[in-house]
């Protein structure tokens, strides 16, 4: 208890946990506020808690909202997302919106700023699909300072989403599959691209799942693949099951691993053990010897997706499996099972049947 007052009242402390120096104030609202500075020297973490304490008490005291500028809102969000994975994605999207919101006080931000970057992406060519994603940092920027830090900012970005097209998707049939696999066995330069083939088709896992993957995430006995939290694009982890195939690409590459590097952590490694980082350029080798075009490392994950439905397997599972956040994303798999909507129509046989006292009649098609 001591050693945390002292910490209160000091302002500035250290986390095992942290390379920052962290501090502790009281906020407008009179909640105490723990954070990071960000800073790794003393001086500037002292510069930084000194400016929040006099930003609270102007606001606390004489009800005076500091202007907060674009880079404010934005090296504190930042600072915030620095351990997840999508950390560089996020920095992208943050150095287009400083084109347009660069030095802006976001105290004042508009809807006519919001389409003014709409306007200069969509001249600069940009999809609609990537504006969105800058829209939805620029939004969550905002919604991170006003609900960790009380900044009280307006925030126009919402309603604001264009259209996006529909999602490409493209998947090959049984047989073009195991025409690829062929091809990929025959890769001398790639001796684990076959397996690496047949997981991602097995599995629906993504390709940094796999290349990923470590062989104390490997349960052979339960017939299950781990994905942690920091493994997965959603941030949630899960066990993937193997089928008979995937289990026997995963026991090829432990009589590989065995053969030519047992103390690699990696099931997809080269001879010295270390991880393999990438197989895009393999992959398409591959794919132009089996004959097939316009077909890239995530239609993997697609096509085991549409095999799944095509089969019958409920949105839900296959949602399950693959990893998504919402049956939303699984339901763009819908039209592959054509069963449920047949299943659907034959009521209306049903009904036809009923309403004119169990004769049969046919539907009127107008064309």
């Amino acid at each position: 208890m001591q050693k945390r007052k002292r910490r209160d009242q000091d302002g500035l402390y250290r986390r095992p946990d942290s390379p920052y120096w962290w501090a502790s104030y009281i906020d407008a609202s009179g909640k105490r506020v723990r954070r990071s500075t960000g800073a790794t020297d003393r001086r500037e973490a002292e510069a930084l808690l000194a400016k929040w304490r006099v930003e609270a008490h102007r606001a606390r005291h004489w009800d005076e909202q500091p202007p907060r500028t674009f880079e404010d809102v934005m090296v504190e969000f930042l600072r915030s997302r620095r351990e997840r994975r999508t950390w560089n994605k996020m920095r992208q999207h943050v150095r287009k919106l400083r084109e347009t919101f660069g030095g802006l006080e976001m105290n004042a931000l508009s809807p006519a700023d919001v389409r003014g970057h709409i306007e200069a992406r969509k001249q600069d060519g940009v999809s609609n699909a990537t504006i969105n994603r800058e829209l939805e940092v620029l939004s969550a920027a905002i919604n991170f300072v006003n609900g960790e830090l009380g900044w009280g900012l307006p925030n126009p970005v919402s309603r604001r989403k264009l259209r996006e097209p529909e999602g490409r998707i493209r998947w090959i049939s049984q047989a073009e599959a195991e025409a690829l696999i062929r091809a990929a066995e025959s890769e001398p330069k790639a001796p684990h691209l076959a397996d690496f083939i047949r997981l991602a088709l097995h599995t629906g896992c993504r390709k940094q799942e796999l290349l990923g993957l470590e062989w104390k995430r490997v349960d052979l006995q339960a017939g299950l693949i781990y994905l942690e939290a920091i493994h997965t694009k959603a941030g949630k982890r899960r066990a993937v099951p193997l089928n008979r195939i995937a289990r026997e690409a995963i026991l090829n590459r432990l009589r590989w691993r065995a053969q030519h590097c047992p103390a690699s952590p990696w099931v997809f490694c080269d001879e010295e053990g270390n991880r393999i980082g990438d197989v895009k350029r393999s992959f398409a080798t591959a794919c132009k010897r089996a004959g097939i075009s316009d077909f890239r490392i995530h239609d993997l994950r697609h096509t085991c997706a549409a095999w799944l439905v095509s089969s019958g397997v409920p949105l839900p599972e296959v949602r399950d499996l693959l990893g998504h956040s919402t049956v939303k994303m699984t339901e763009k798999y819908a039209h592959l099972a054509p069963d449920n909507v047949r299943a659907a129509v034959a009521v209306l046989e049903g009904e036809s049947r009923s309403s004119h006292g169990g004769k049969r009649k046919g539907l009127t098609v107008i064309g």
